[in-house]
């Protein structure tokens, strides 16, 4: 059951990007990215990378979905009753191919959370493993790389999500929404 879950993200992920490049009705196209980006979100969660999981979830599912339906409210919807786009031939094939070129190089990575993977073999790995509490007293080790050893990288991470957020409550403030 628990190897179903990144197979089902990654055919939700996969189907959001089509739907999202497809669709005519920009509504439509707006919702499917929104829900794209919750997928890559869940992916992020998924390997363990939670810091990045919420920052996409905050930024991509969250303040760009709400940008992009404040624009399309100031909009005019094209006219046709047209669903989907039609496709450029050379696009299509070009952008098959590099994702099969990208596809073609998943089976060289280790599987997640594997005891054989660089990472877990590392002497930086090992290092953080014995020193983390002596040097910043936190018990647990991912909070003490996030907070001291990459302090500057989180932050940035904050701000960057702070920085969205001010951006949607400026947008959101001069909205008048009669």
């Amino acid at each position: 059951m628990i190897d179903a879950v990144p197979a089902v993200l990654l055919v939700l992920v996969v189907a959001c990007a089509l739907a999202t490049a497809v669709l005519r009705d920009v509504l439509a196209a707006i919702i499917a990215f929104a829900a794209y980006s919750l997928g890559i979100a869940m992916i992020w969660v998924l390997l363990q990378a939670p810091d990045v999981g919420l920052t996409e979830a905050a930024v991509g599912a969250g303040v760009t979905t709400i940008l992009f339906l404040l624009t399309i409210a100031k909009t005019v919807r094209p006219p046709g009753e047209a669903i989907f786009e039609s496709l450029d031939p050379k696009g299509l094939v070009v952008a098959v191919l590099i994702v099969g070129v990208l596809a073609s190089t998943l089976g060289a990575l280790p599987p997640v959370g594997s005891a054989e993977t660089p990472v877990a073999q590392s002497q930086v790995t090992d290092y953080y493993l014995e020193n983390t509490y002596e040097q910043t007293h936190v018990k647990n080790a991912v909070t003490a790389v996030l907070a001291a050893y990459r302090g500057f990288d989180t932050m940035g991470e904050a701000v960057v999500v702070f920085a969205a957020g001010v951006g949607l409550l400026v947008v959101l403030g001069r909205e008048v929404f009669a």
